[in-house]
């Protein structure tokens, strides 16, 4: 018996090649994995399932090997429940033609026809035969091709290069298959120069030695660990350390059939190059592995990966690959020294030829703005800097290095080669820093800065991004963000709050703010007025009536400005102003950023919600710390008991008719930080004192009446003085209070004055509590 069958003969092990030209190394592992998707899903329609499936992946073949496959489908017996007796003939012919049986082999049940079909099993090849034709037509390549003559009709085969064989083996049998004229076969090829002629494969359990015996090793897996086992040895021989890189062992994995890995040097003079530019030259351009020496910096050698084991031992080709990373590196030194040859500002101005948006101007049009607003977050005193021309200076040459030659070539080095380049011209090391750094963080888990000038550009940056991108509506929807803004978010997030920098946004957003650091752009207009006069220590007020802004300076008006009502600024005053007490879509934005970032800290985002649902609070830190106060305080048994309680009062008060305060009431303004009585919606005339000499209160109602008006003004004097932990030990003396008064008091009493005061005592709670957070946005 073949060792790929089982015990009876009734499984046996199938194996599956699909051999073309080379394969990307970027596609195969995705493709092996869809191999033995779309395997299992075509096999489990016909109600087979394999025990195991193993895939393996090279550049010139997809194969897979699915042990234990039954040698035929199991007999099923299917049920089908037809029209009444009594229905027309019409009626029944359709119900038989449908099941494929004659009136005489159905069964009359209940005045219902029912029809049993009983399908025999299938042979697994059959199964098998049909299936792969539809897999290989199915697959999902992210790129293909056609190919040859059949090429010419669209219905032709598509794949990722041209197909050139099929092995499909059932135990040793062979599974007959064409597609395109390609027919399933024994046959295999080898290596491309070690073993080009043909090997036959006998079954599943012979394919793997076969093919490395003709120095071809299928499994990826094996392919990776001969390439990072030997590279490190290489290193280690030769005194340097591997730089490890699992990408690309992955991709030199994906290029080779057998791999070699080899050695060599270049000449340590192209050293004085930013070592970055020499690691992206060995890597994205070679392929090759960098190594450091055992002082930490770049050493003078690389590792490359042959597909082949040379007579020479490799001397040739660690020879040819030299020579041609020789080329690279010079190229790299030439833009080096060409780009320092001109100055970060002279660069600057070159940016204004490069579209930043088509209707948000170029670069150079951002550069401004970023260079303002960084300045002023230091000489607003939301970033502390003794040095406020710093902070501009970098902001102005942020994005010099775009236009640079070594940018051009590595795009992925923008930022860091501004700050070689400033480092090299002889700016401040802050300010070379800030360029270098100011797209960090780009992401969760990336390094956030905290040198005062870098926080100040980076967040100028990003803060500017958002800021214009809302203007013009090109809002994140879905899965669609192809301006990187909710990036961004996280970005402005994770500075803040590793900084704890306390900045206004609203004050950011507020569409004065647009109009001074735009005046460059000439959002507005006026004769007897000139857009750049408006600096940051003028105070720029809108006029909603007059639909102008009044501009102030030492708090006397000096010019009443017209508003040329730009798509800019009409869309930033609908977005960030609001209309309706609509909530501010930007700020809502960075709420929804701030609980997917602070989920891996084990935040709720439900607490997030009851926090921000106060509205008017644009101080990110501050509005964490009370959301964390809050998980603490919900998750001791007095907050869950509180919660409890207000939520069976907030309930009592929906039936009752008494609405649930909303989320940013129309009475607070932004920036507000707490509610009033005033703006709770809760009538004076039902206020439990108002209505206290119509009946003697209960002993509860007094008690908890009396613990209001203590735990009242203590919440929101802790909450002025951002003691968030003590707000809610104010609210903790609620809890007796509450539960007592759910225990001894019956809210709707037959007698309308008491009704009134209770409910209105209720409502002082629900008041109370939301001063704090809004208790109905809290699970649990």
């Amino acid at each position: 018996m073949d060792a790929g069958e089982r015990v009876g003969g009734m499984s046996a092990d199938f194996l599956l090649e699909l051999r073309c030209e080379e394969i990307p190394a970027r596609m195969q592992a995705k493709a092996s994995d869809d191999l033995a998707r779309l395997f299992t899903e075509q096999l489990a329609q016909a109600g087979l399932k394999a025990e195991r499936i193993t895939s393996y992946v090279t550049p010139r073949r997809l194969a897979l090997i699915a042990h234990g496959l039954p040698l035929q489908t199991q007999a099923v017996s299917e049920e089908f429940k037809g029209p009444r007796t009594s229905a027309p003939e019409q009626a029944l012919e359709g119900f038989l033609r449908k099941t494929g049986l004659t009136k005489d082999q159905l069964e009359d049940r209940d005045g219902v026809w029912f029809a049993v079909v009983e399908k025999p099993g299938r042979a697994t090849t059959d199964v098998l035969a049909q299936a792969i034709p539809a897999i290989i037509r199915a697959f999902p390549w992210p790129k293909s091709m056609r190919w040859g003559a059949a090429s010419e009709t669209t219905e032709s085969l598509r794949w990722v290069r041209p197909l050139q064989g099929i092995v499909a083996l059932l135990g040793e049998e062979l599974v007959g298959i064409e597609v395109e004229g390609v027919t399933s076969g024994y046959a295999t090829v080898g290596h491309r120069f070690h073993h080009p002629g043909i090997i036959t494969i006998g079954s599943a359990a012979d394919y793997v030695e076969k093919l490395r015996a003709a120095h071809v090793i299928v499994d990826q897996e094996e392919r990776k660990a001969i390439i990072e086992s030997r590279a490190k040895a290489l290193a280690a021989d030769a005194g340097y350390e591997l730089i490890e890189d699992a990408g690309l062992v992955a991709e030199n994995a994906g290029l080779t059939e057998w791999p070699v890995p080899l050695l060599g040097h270049f000449d340590p003079a192209f050293l004085e190059v930013p070592p970055e530019v020499i690691q992206l030259t060995l890597r994205i351009n070679q392929k090759y592995f960098v190594l450091r020496s055992t002082d930490g910096k770049l050493a003078p050698a690389f590792i490359c990966t042959a597909n082949i084991e040379a007579k020479d031992g490799g001397a040739a080709i660690v020879a040819g690959n030299g020579k041609v990373l020789a080329a690279r590196l010079s190229d790299a030194r030439f833009f080096w020294e060409q780009d320092k040859k001109t100055k970060l500002a002279d660069h600057a101005k070159k940016l204004s030829r490069i579209t930043f948006h088509e209707k948000l101007g170029t670069v150079a049009d951002k550069v401004e703005r970023v260079a303002k607003l960084a300045r002023w977050l230091v000489e607003g005193g939301v970033i502390e800097w003794q040095n406020i021309t710093e902070a501009e200076k970098a902001g102005r040459l942020v994005k010099a290095d775009l236009v640079t030659e070594m940018v051009g070539e590595f795009p992925e080095l923008q930022g860091l080669m501004g700050g070689y380049y400033a480092r090299a011209e002889g700016l401040p090391d802050a300010v070379a820093d800030a360029i270098r750094d100011h797209y960090k963080p780009v992401g969760q888990g990336d390094d956030v800065p905290t040198a005062p000038v870098t926080v100040a550009v980076s967040l100028a940056d990003k803060l500017d991004t958002l800021l214009e991108f809302f203007s013009i509506d090109e809002i994140p929807t879905g899965s669609k963000d192809p301006f990187a803004l909710r990036r961004a978010a996280i970005g402005v997030l994770s500075l803040l709050i590793k900084n704890n920098i306390r900045l206004p946004l609203l004050k950011i957003f507020d569409p004065a703010y647009v109009i001074r650091v735009s005046a460059q752009s000439k959002n507005f207009s006026n004769d007897d007025f000139k857009p750049l006069e408006i600096y940051d220590g003028d105070e720029v007020v809108f006029d909603d009536d007059a639909s102008h802004y009044n501009v102030y300076k030492n708090g006397k008006l000096i010019a009443r400005l017209a508003v040329e009502k730009t798509n800019a600024v009409r869309r930033a005053e609908e977005i960030l102003r609001g209309r309706n007490h609509k909530p501010y879509k930007l700020l809502d934005f960075f709420a929804d950023r701030l609980k997917v970032q602070q989920k891996e800290a084990g935040v709720r985002h439900d607490l997030i919600d009851a926090v921000f649902a106060l509205g008017g609070e644009d101080d990110l830190v501050r509005l964490l710390a009370r959301v964390r106060a809050l998980q603490a305080f919900v998750e001791t048994p007095d907050g869950a008991n509180l919660l409890a309680g207000y939520k069976r009062a907030a309930n009592i008060l929906k039936k009752e008719g008494y609405d649930a305060p909303t989320s940013r009431h129309p009475g607070l303004e932004p920036g507000s930080r707490s509610f009033t009585d005033e703006g709770s919606g809760m009538p004076d005339q039902v206020r439990h004192d108002g209505a206290e000499a119509a009946y003697l209160s209960e002993p509860a109602e007094s008690t908890l009446s009396v613990a209001l008006d203590a735990a009242e003004p203590r919440a929101a004097a802790a909450i002025e003085a951002e003691d968030f932990e003590g707000a809610m030990s104010a609210l903790a003396t609620l809890r007796v209070p509450i539960d007592s008064f759910f225990e001894s008091v019956i809210v709707n009493d037959p007698d309308p004055a008491k009704r009134a005061a209770r409910l209105a005592l209720l409502q002082r709670v629900r008041v109370a509590v939301h001063k704090v957070a809004d208790f109905s946005r809290i699970g649990g």
